[in-house]
């Protein structure tokens, strides 16, 4: 029986384990499963796209910080596919090495945009510097090594655990209705996206009275829900946006409608997946933005 046993499924992510991320990956896939840490997104990307990984995991926004800049462009700029997706708590503690005590710590450090959810803390405690490094894990891994020059790291309740670290203060993020949400990617297209298929779009339309109003009407007039619109500018185009937009509907019913009416009014549109979408707003306690 042993020689059947699949080989684990390979996710990389951008971060060190015991990142969100790395929840979000065993969340969607299960415990059994091989880490890519990246350092950066671009190293994620070309991991999944070289095949050294068979999915990465992408955060793609949060509803404190909003949009993780560029993660979409590089959804697109990769030319991978998103096959699914899910959504994690984010709940932030203050870590440090063991003995320390809030008053006596001056720097804490973390993800950019864990610190952007932290504001309220930070305004609490005025003497404590926020210090922006690559990871929340990572910062937590760098403190316990010896290798970092702050007091502590702001991250998940796991990488606490995985690196001996003890926490100062728990769920120190402005809001606990905190939660980011990520794709899966692939180099291949999802095949099964279930009885509640989602898809992700990005489009460009002309600069022209009307034209974001006609490329939206064909959403509408078929009654196929659109859940979520953002633009985003075009590298290299100035003054010029991308639209990125989810719909819940029936790939091969009236969304493919949709696209095709879309296609003759936009000057580029481009499906960035279709895939099951996350039924609820799933609760982790230790799960990366």
């Amino acid at each position: 029986m042993e020689r059947n046993r699949q080989p684990p499924l390979t996710v990389a992510i951008q971060g060190e384990p015991g990142s969100f991320s790395h929840m979000a990956a065993e969340q969607l896939f299960g415990p059994d499963l091989r880490l890519v840490p990246s350092r950066t997104f671009d190293a994620l990307f070309e991991a999944v796209v070289s095949r050294r990984a068979d999915r990465g995991l992408v955060p793609v926004e949060n509803t404190l910080a909003g949009s993780v800049q560029g993660n979409l462009d590089g959804v697109l700029r990769h030319s991978v596919h998103a096959v699914a997706e899910t959504r994690v708590r984010i709940r932030l503690c203050l870590v440090a090495r063991p003995g320390m005590v809030l008053s006596a710590i001056r720097t804490a450090a973390s993800h950019p945009v864990a610190l952007q959810q932290c504001h309220t803390f930070f305004r609490r405690h005025p003497e404590m510097e926020p210090v922006a490094v690559y990871d929340t894990a990572g910062s937590i891994r760098d403190l316990m090594s010896g290798n970092a020059s702050y007091d502590a790291g702001i991250g998940s309740e796991l990488a606490s655990r995985i690196y001996g670290a003890e926490i100062v203060q728990e769920e120190i993020e402005d809001d606990r209705e905190n939660y980011t949400r990520f794709f899966a990617v692939s180099t291949e297209p999802g095949s099964d996206p279930g009885p509640r298929p989602k898809t992700s779009l990005a489009f460009v339309v002309a600069h022209e009275p009307g034209s974001l109003h006609r490329a939206l009407g064909t959403f509408a007039h078929r009654g196929v829900d659109l859940t979520k619109l953002e633009s985003r500018p075009i590298s290299g185009r100035p003054w010029e946006y991308r639209f990125f937009a989810d719909v819940r509907g029936d790939p091969r019913g009236d969304l493919a409608a949709c696209l095709e009416e879309l296609r003759g009014l936009a000057a580029e549109v481009h499906v960035l997946g279709t895939y099951p979408e996350w039924p609820g707003l799933a609760e982790s306690s230790t799960g990366d933005t």
